[in-house]
């Protein structure tokens, strides 16, 4: 039997890269799938593929920073398919580039924040009451190496709300715990996603590489498998746990 038969996971931030190769595999392994992003087209693309290989998937759209776009898609995953049983909060990522502290903006601080971990907040405040009810569910959460290894290169705003994301993801799972809730975090470092491919120029890459005693850099389908481990009952006694996803570049 596949590992997620029967279980219905919402991948927020899913249109592409990461969350996308999440969603795809869930599927694979027999969860009903719903994806989730800003880009309908990008979405759809990757609903059919979903759907080319015979898997289960519907697609909602909405901003995750805010509660009432998040209700909304309750209310429409819960009509299609029932309710959220692994959740996984993949969506953010870096408004701000990196720099001095003092130059970051306000606006580029309160985007970053907002992105990451307001959504993050916003996102498990809106299914975690079902769970509590039915007593289970999985949430996983999605942090950075740049929260887990300071760096001068990293984007400060980002790297401090990812760290937020890793201590909440903990909290949680205290709280959480007793109602039969598993809660864990992702921590990828550099991910060859389609973004990464384009805009890493190849000897940046190489550079990259070697700072990775597994000498290569991480795939999208990294992340999702070690997502597969956390969203099945292979883990089904570990929680409050950050996973660093890295090839060995960030040992904790």
């Amino acid at each position: 039997m596949a590992m997620l038969t029967g279980k219905v996971a919402l991948v927020t931030g899913s249109s592409r890269g990461i969350g996308a190769a999440i969603a795809a595999l869930f599927a694979r392994e027999g969860a009903k799938v719903v994806v989730h992003g800003r880009d309908r087209a990008a979405l759809s693309e990757v609903a059919s593929a979903i759907e080319r290989s015979h898997g289960s998937v519907v697609q909602v759209t909405g901003d995750v920073t805010k509660a009432g776009d998040l209700d909304s898609m309750r209310t429409e995953i819960e009509r299609e398919f029932g309710p959220v049983d692994v959740l996984v909060v993949n969506a953010g990522g870096s408004p701000t580039r990196p720099g001095p502290l003092e130059s970051i903006t306000e606006e580029g601080w309160c985007a970053a924040v907002d992105a990451n971990l307001t959504a993050t907040f916003l996102t498990i405040k809106c299914f975690l009451p079902g769970m509590k009810e039915r007593k289970s569910g999985t949430i996983i959460t999605m942090s950075s190496a740049a929260a887990r290894r300071p760096h001068p290169q990293s984007p400060v705003p980002y790297a401090a709300a990812k760290a937020g994301v890793q201590i909440m993801t903990q909290h949680l799972a205290a709280q959480a715990g007793p109602f039969g809730i598993r809660v864990n975090c992702l921590a990828p470092e550099t991910i060859l996603t389609e973004k990464n491919e384009a805009n890493i120029p190849d000897e940046m890459k190489q550079s990259l590489v070697s700072m990775h005693p597994i000498r290569r850099l991480g795939t999208p389908d990294d992340v999702a498998r070690a997502a597969l481990f956390l969203a099945s009952d292979g883990s089904a006694w570990i929680t409050g746990q950050i996973i660093d996803v890295s090839g060995g570049a960030v040992m904790a």
